[in-house]
């Protein structure tokens, strides 16, 4: 769900683009949920630009969201590590149309990211 607000600034009035997501199942240290939030914000992004909006709230909703129980050492590795500096998206202010975008047209300033975790599948 999308939702466009209108806020009142010292610049005029500013519209923002915000997204509400809600992800009836997933499991939350596999690929699927951290992969749906950053693919929902990216597109929420990439939208916001070609209607000339700017980015509002990112909400995520989770429904059956659960952890295998032969993930805990990795998810209690996971929550002991400190957060890193949030990186920046950058999109080619150029696009004024949804599938004109092309990899090269978005970029992530100053990524940091902690070693990977590896974890057995849950079966």
């Amino acid at each position: 769900m999308f939702k466009i607000k209108s806020a009142h600034s010292e610049y005029g009035v500013e519209h923002c683009l915000s997204r509400h997501i809600v992800q009836k199942f997933g499991g939350i240290k596999a690929l699927g949920v951290p992969f749906n939030i950053a693919s929902y914000a990216l597109l929420t992004h990439m939208i916001a630009q070609v209607c000339g909006l700017g980015v509002g709230d990112f909400v995520w909703t989770g429904g059956d969201t659960h952890l295998y129980v032969n993930h805990f050492e990795q998810a209690q590795l996971q929550l002991s590590r400190q957060p890193l500096p949030l990186c920046q998206l950058k999109l080619n202010p150029e696009i004024k149309d949804i599938f004109d975008f092309k990899f090269e047209d978005i970029e992530i300033v100053g990524y940091e990211s902690h070693p990977g975790i590896k974890a057995p599948v849950a079966v």
